[in-house]
């Protein structure tokens, strides 16, 4: 009987060490849930650095230092005060020891998912390093797409022809789900390139979802496997439509203002005596480079607003124009972020006609902080605003003159394009 009652008393002091270990877990999950806010809050707070790499001035911000006026009511109305209690809690009374690294990844999952920030994500050390790596690369080999950054997804801006992905099969609006069998996060545009840049000749098992809809959650999954190949594509292309210049931009790259001004210059030789700039599929890019092409053909006024925790920073035109001849722009529901910004800033300051779609609404900013314990937070640091102060973050450019690309005809869209450029010559 002795013996039996050992058996109970051992099994009822297992029950409750089970209890009290769920119960520190929890504790655990909620001190580093506060952490990770408050790393993301300081961040917020400080973005001198952000705004000066994309060119603009700094508004008046508070110095370290410095005490805020605001009165707190409480002494825990700061998530410092919280967190420091529950700390000396578990460093008192915590009895079990946990896995830490493994604990901070499973509460950034939940703080993620109830994160208002729909770009939020945590970059563990391994992720990080990498993303740091390719951040500072140059050319990649490919397969043969370009990517938008949709709600923090690597969504399918555009397939190039005659490109690995288009032979299988691979489609606008498709999102990268998986890279050689990983599917256990949200692939970035930034790790989506760096996933599939391998050696020319190898290949990449690439796991794609087809959304039912426009920007749905879920879909049709499916497999392929891509070679990778050197091949690239021009990035910047011009042609002559009797005295119409056509310069198709596929995206924004650090080289971007200055094709569009040489296209701009052979074009005018050639006889050009108006533009159709194609932003259709552009995934977009650097903003400077952007507002460099906007310069091309602003001479005045403000070329987009950027709102951060700081306060709003505009950029205005240079005044060191290329061209003041009649300008249409092209549109559609893929043309991304730094696209979004140039179309916004031709049609604010009535320099062009936007001829399409909607845009896709990518008006944010997304910076990557690097955190003290280790890897980082990827979140929304700004927001791109129109010249007339018109939010482009999930609403787009809506284009002067409407039409989808089914209309009928070959490319309806770009014939519009064309015969608008050449009524604005004759007004």
């Amino acid at each position: 009987m002795a013996k039996h009652g050992d058996t109970k008393q051992r099994a009822a002091m297992a029950e409750r060490e089970h209890r009290r270990n769920k119960r520190i877990l929890r504790l655990l999950c909620f001190v580093v849930a506060i952490a990770v806010a408050f790393v993301a809050g300081f961040a917020l707070r400080s973005q001198d650095q952000f705004l000066v790499s994309l060119g603009f001035s700094i508004p008046g911000v508070q110095k370290a230092g410095t005490q805020s006026t605001d009165v707190k009511k409480s002494p825990y109305d700061s998530i410092s005060a919280r967190l420091s209690e529950v700390e000396d809690v578990l460093a008192k009374s915590d009895l079990n020891g946990y896995d830490l690294d493994e604990a901070t990844k499973e509460v950034f999952k939940g703080f993620s998912s109830a994160c208002d920030d729909k770009y939020f994500e945590y970059l563990d050390p391994s992720r990080y390093a990498s993303f740091v790596k390719d951040s500072s690369d140059g050319a990649y080999n490919g397969v043969g797409v370009l990517f938008s950054d949709y709600n923090g997804r690597a969504l399918v801006s555009d397939v190039f022809s005659g490109s690995a992905a288009e032979a299988a099969g691979v489609q606008q609006g498709d999102v990268l789900v998986g890279i050689d069998g990983d599917t256990s996060h949200d692939w970035s545009v930034t790790e989506a390139i760096s996933g599939l840049s391998r050696n020319a000749g190898e290949t990449v098992v690439v796991t794609w979802m087809r959304p039912s809809s426009v920007g749905a959650e879920t879909g049709t999954s499916y497999t392929t496997a891509l070679t990778c190949s050197s091949d690239k594509e021009q990035n910047v292309t011009y042609s002559l439509d009797g005295t119409v210049g056509y310069i198709r931009v596929r995206q924004i790259t650090q080289d971007t203002a200055d094709n569009v001004s040489a296209a701009l210059a052979d074009l005018i030789d050639q006889g050009a005596t108006s533009f159709v700039v194609d932003l259709r599929d552009n995934p977009g890019g650097y903003l400077t480079q952007a507002v460099d092409v906007a310069n091309l053909f602003i001479k005045t006024g403000v070329i987009v607003e950027v709102q951060t925790s700081t306060g709003t920073s505009p950029k205005s035109a240079s005044g060191k124009t290329v061209t003041d001849l009649p300008l249409v722009v092209l549109t559609n529901g893929y043309t991304s972020g730094a696209a979004e910004v140039l179309a916004a800033a031709l049609q604010d300051n009535q320099r062009a006609t936007i001829v399409g779609e909607t845009t896709i609404g990518k008006g944010s900013v997304q910076v990557v902080h690097e955190l003290s314990f280790g890897g980082a937070i990827r979140y929304t640091a700004g927001y791109y605003k129109s010249p007339l102060g018109h939010d482009i973050d999930g609403v787009g450019v809506i284009p002067d003159i409407a039409i989808s690309s089914s209309e009928g005809g070959t490319d309806p869209q770009l014939v519009l394009a064309v015969e608008t450029a050449q009524n604005k010559e004759k007004a």
